[in-house]
């Protein structure tokens, strides 16, 4: 196994990490500053407000596009035994 094909398997499996926790880690970025922006204009300073809701919408994302996510992580993982079995 060459030092090209050990490189693409990196680039792929990394930018399959990225495109797999991308949307959760999006949904909750703007959650955390819709909530954040909510208590500063309330004046509410509870440290755990805002981890009920950042759970909840990434349950919400992972419903909506588990299946996706589980879907791209299979066809990587397929295409890295094919390419790891042809390898001599």
């Amino acid at each position: 196994m060459g030092t090209d094909q050990h490189l693409f398997l990196l680039n792929e499996m990394l930018q399959v990490a990225v495109l797999v926790s991308a949307p959760i880690l999006i949904v909750m970025l703007v959650v955390g500053v819709l909530i954040s922006v909510i208590q500063v204009a309330t004046q509410i300073q509870e440290m755990t407000l805002s981890y009920v809701p950042k759970l909840a919408a990434a349950a919400l994302v992972m419903l909506l596009l588990g299946g996706w996510m589980l879907g791209r992580i299979e066809q990587f993982a397929a295409t890295s035994y094919e390419t790891i079995s042809s390898i001599r």
